[in-house]
């Protein structure tokens, strides 16, 4: 039986990764912090190992262990990091440096792995072919303009540059679905029949659905590609409107007020917003990555490579993930 271990299991992608690993009979560790919920990693089978990212010789230690009593990991899955933070420097700490130490000691213990799959995002590439909307493209020079697309960047640099290291890298745009926290706030604004968009010119976006992600990820594994980096989307290409929209008609509420402001009301906003979670010692969901990211107006990309090396097909269309999902947040309570 092939061992794996995800990383950030805990969270909204990585939890689901669990569960599929644990569907295709692997043996399952979940990479967690001592301080993580674990909420959804109840199922049987579920091995949780505890990694303190931040102090490579814990790491180190805890990983030795790990190998003297259960030998290395067939395949690893680097889900952790963080997408929102209190301090900028934090993104390249955890994002960047966090992931360095992590396959250092791996490469230091002999415990690479057949596969190193890296879960990186869509945002390393920055606001690229924003004047002629065409889907940014490998041979696109990434130009990240948010803290977390740069240290995203800088730890695919690394990764990349260790010679024969067998990685796969997955460049999701928005990822959405059961548990996730933060397209939640846009279904619990329509709720209250508002919602809220920014900006005037035309804006291309892309979606992922996240049981279509990890399906990806296991055909790369059963492909066994090696120092391959993949964008991923559903394909389709959607409007403003459309995600509100398709939540709006699940909610089933007959009236939403639109407000669309201007880009520079939402950097002020995002300013403010920043600058007060920073006194208080706290994250903010809305930040001046935040702006910069909603900002951004082509979230296109070529997905023809993993089509064509992996055969991925995607089985969610964005009417069909939002039903889904929307059907997840009444069951759970959240809505």
């Amino acid at each position: 039986m092939a061992s794996i271990l995800i990383t950030g299991a805990s969270g909204f992608i990585g939890s689901f990764i669990v569960e599929e690993a644990l569907r295709r009979q692997f043996s399952v560790w979940a990479g967690v912090r001592a301080s993580s919920s674990k909420k959804y990693l109840k199922e049987p089978g579920i091995r949780l190992l505890e990694l303190d990212f931040a102090h490579p010789h814990r790491l180190k230690t805890r990983l030795s262990e790990h190998k003297d009593a259960h030998g290395a990991f067939d395949y690893v899955v680097h889900c952790a990091g963080v997408t929102k933070c209190k301090d900028k420097g934090e993104f390249d700490r955890v994002n960047y440096l966090q992931t360095k130490y992590f396959i250092d000691t791996l490469r230091e213990l002999d415990m690479v792995p057949r596969q190193f799959i890296y879960v990186s995002t869509l945002s390393v590439y920055g606001p690229v072919r924003e004047k002629d909307y065409l889907p940014i493209r490998e041979c696109d020079t990434p130009a990240p303009n948010t803290a977390y697309g740069l240290s995203k960047l800088k730890a695919e640099l690394y990764i990349q540059s260790i010679p024969g290291f067998p990685y796969v890298i997955y460049r999701p745009t928005g990822v959405y679905g059961p548990r996730e926290a933060d397209y939640f706030l846009m279904a619990k604004s329509i709720r209250r029949h508002l919602d809220f968009s920014v900006g005037y010119r035309r804006q291309d976006i892309t979606f992922i659905y996240v049981r279509d992600m990890v399906e990806a990820i296991f055909l790369g594994i059963d492909k066994g590609v090696s120092r391959r980096a993949y964008f991923l989307s559903d394909g389709g290409v959607y409007s403003s409107r459309s995600f509100s929209d398709l939540i709006q008609k699940e909610l089933g509420n007959p009236m939403v007020i639109h407000v669309k402001c201007p880009l520079i009301v939402l950097k002020v906003i995002s300013l403010l917003a920043e600058f007060i979670a920073r006194l208080s010692g706290k994250s903010s969901t809305l930040n001046s990555d935040k702006y910069k990211i909603m900002k951004q107006r082509n979230w296109q990309c070529d997905t023809t490579p993993i089509r064509e090396e992996l055969g991925f097909v995607p089985g969610y269309d964005l009417e069909r993930g939002v039903r889904e999902t929307i059907a997840w947040y009444k069951k759970e309570e959240w809505l």
